[in-house]
């Protein structure tokens, strides 16, 4: 099974709260499991927003397994279907209308490092958090960093800010990868950043990931939670620089060490 029929087929046999928040540009379900309680804080955890990064999307799956014994958090594996599968298994997954163009923009029919939804957008520089600002923003079509014609412009990015506002979490956890560190900084005030920092430490214990800044870089879901909700969000990325993307299912064991008590560390800590 590629990583979409695995999610969707987990969604089928799952006995716990479930929905579906919205569909990809192509129709694809974007679901979203619970796990742990409705009572007490609660936390968004987004999976594979870029299509190359679709293991996180495994990586999701075993998150829902663990479950969290404080606090509950809505796991939401496949952001980006579509890319993921663009990635993960080829052009053919795409209308033929939208095969020529996506030939033009990739250059060659190896779609396997593709970032960005079918429509060619960058998903995660596509939020309203001083969108189009950053150093490695693209105006234009592309496999990765295109900031789409607008902020929202995308449905997979609409579906996540829809759902995120009905939620109202406490705090949220973007998965990516690769390199083995954690961002959780986007312009906070000193007395929020002290805050964040405090959660943002716990990931950083659970992980072993070192917490690191980056600079000139707008627009993703981590950024839009914390400028405009104004709370905590944490991009974790996943996975050695030594590894090649995309990061394939042999690999998935050991990101699953690093990371499989992650989203229950945070749910403790948040009690306290």
């Amino acid at each position: 099974m590629n990583v979409y029929e695995e999610v969707a087929s987990f969604y089928e046999r799952y006995q716990g709260a479930k929905r579906i928040i919205g569909r990809s540009r192509e129709g694809r379900n974007l679901y979203a499991f619970h796990i742990g309680s409705m009572q007490g804080p609660q936390c968004i955890s987004q999976y594979a927003i870029h299509g190359r990064e679709w293991i996180t999307g495994l990586i999701a799956l075993y998150h829902v397994r663990r479950s969290v014994v404080c606090g509950g958090v809505w796991v939401l594996p496949l952001i980006n279907p579509d890319g993921a599968l663009l990635s993960e298994i080829g052009l053919c997954i795409a209308p033929k209308e939208r095969q020529k163009a996506l030939l033009e923009i990739n250059k060659d029919d190896n779609f396997s490092l593709w970032k960005a939804n079918i429509n060619a957008v960058d998903l995660n520089v596509n939020f309203d958090a001083r969108w189009g600002m950053g150093a490695w923003n693209l105006k234009h079509p592309a496999g990765e960093n295109y900031i789409g014609p607008a902020p929202f412009s995308e449905p997979e990015t609409r579906a996540l800010r829809d759902f995120t506002l009905e939620i109202l979490p406490n705090f949220t956890v973007s998965w990516h990868t690769k390199g083995e560190e954690i961002y959780w900084e986007f312009h906070q005030p000193l007395r929020r950043r002290v805050r964040d920092k405090l959660l943002a430490q716990v990931l950083s214990q659970s992980t072993g990931y070192p917490l690191k800044s980056v600079k000139n870089s707008v627009g993703g879901y981590k950024d839009w939670c914390i400028e405009k909700l104004k709370i905590p969000a944490f991009t974790v990325e996943v996975g050695s620089d030594l590894l090649a993307h995309p990061i394939g299912r042999a690999s998935l064991p050991a990101l699953l060490r690093r990371t499989l008590d992650a989203l229950a560390d945070l749910m403790n800590a948040s009690q306290k």
